[in-house]
């Protein structure tokens, strides 16, 4: 039996899409248990109108909330009773739980893994690790892509390493293609940062390092995991979302200001909503924050219950692949500088 921990009243959808993303992964999977984090009336609520298992839930009583707005490492140290500290001090105290997800604030779940869960030991810092689809249909895992915008060289190998283990461990890639996000392709090509990271990745073995990659070709497919620290990561997550957005919603304008666009797209109408699933980021989960001392997910603040559905299955995948585990070895030799 595995039991994760869900932040029932995190994200803009909350708490009702929330709770029937927990029914989804109830249903999909008998071996799951849920501690549900709240107030315990809605979510008491929500059980009956979703038709759950009460008998698979465990309820942690909380009731305040962190928005966006606060200040995160404040509302961590004085909102004791909200959803993100009452879930991350169950999970840092009770060797039963597997994991936590969370589509609340970014800035509140991030701070609340590093001061109340903590750091994989042998990780300098952990990092968030979305996984985006490619034109060939692949996955490409960003590393880090917002937790940490101000990096040392150590920072980079250590990201590289945990989501190369990642990779294998739980998406069963075996032998991850590793690339480094730069300015240019050239190997010359960086700033100090990047310059110093690619010597040190090109001089280990236990990655296969394929050099630079430029933003352009993120969804490409020729990658599998991209290397950055988490300010260029997270622009690069970003406008790579953004631009695809756009460019669907340019081709939804274009064809309806035609009759014969309309009449085309009619029969087409399969394919492009096949290409609205697949390029939907929403659906493949949230982001995985690797180098804790257990497995967090962080769900898009606007995710619906087939993203928190998506998120609980992560946790599942990486608690069964002990990849807490697998990291903390495989960051084992390489030195962690002092912050």
């Amino acid at each position: 039996m595995i039991k994760v921990v869900v932040d029932v009243f995190g994200g803009d959808h909350s708490p009702e899409e929330i709770m029937k993303g927990c029914a989804l992964a109830l249903v999909d999977n008998e071996e799951l248990n849920l501690a549900l984090v709240g107030n315990k009336e809605k979510i008491q609520e929500q059980i009956s109108l979703n038709n759950i298992d009460s008998a698979r839930i465990e309820i942690i009583e909380a009731n305040e909330v962190i928005s966006n707005d606060e200040a995160p490492t404040v509302a961590i140290r004085t909102k004791k009773d909200s959803t993100i500290v009452k879930g991350f001090e169950a999970l840092r105290q009770r060797e039963d739980l597997a994991g936590f997800v969370s589509a609340g604030s970014t800035g509140a779940v991030l701070t609340g893994a590093f001061l109340k869960l903590g750091r994989a030991s042998g990780v300098s810092r952990p990092a968030l690790c979305p996984l985006l689809p490619t034109v060939n249909g692949g996955k490409v895992g960003i590393v880090d892509c917002g937790a940490n915008v101000d990096c040392k060289p150590v920072n980079l190998v250590h990201f590289a390493l945990m989501g190369v283990a990642y990779l294998k461990a739980v998406l069963g890639v075996e032998n991850p293609r590793v690339a480094l996000l730069s300015v240019g392709v050239e190997d010359h090509k960086g700033n100090e940062l990047t310059k110093e990271v690619f010597a040190k990745l090109k001089e280990m073995s236990e990655i296969n390092f394929v050099g630079n990659i430029e933003a352009r070709d993120l969804l490409s497919g020729e990658f599998d995991l991209v290397v950055c620290d988490g300010f260029a990561g997270n622009v690069l997550l970003k406008s790579t979302e953004g631009a695809v957005m756009s460019l669907l919603s340019i081709m939804k304008a274009s064809i309806k200001s035609h009759f014969a666009s309309k009449m085309g797209a009619l029969l087409m109408k399969k394919t492009f909503k096949e290409l609205k699933a697949t390029m939907d980021f929403n659906s493949h989960g949230g982001s995985v924050l690797l180098g804790c001392k257990k497995t967090v997910v962080k769900c898009h603040g606007a995710s619906k219950a087939y993203s928190i559905k998506c998120g609980i299955e992560q946790v599942v995948a990486a608690y069964r692949a002990n990849i807490c585990g697998i990291i903390e070895e495989s960051v084992k030799g390489v030195e962690v500088q002092s912050e």
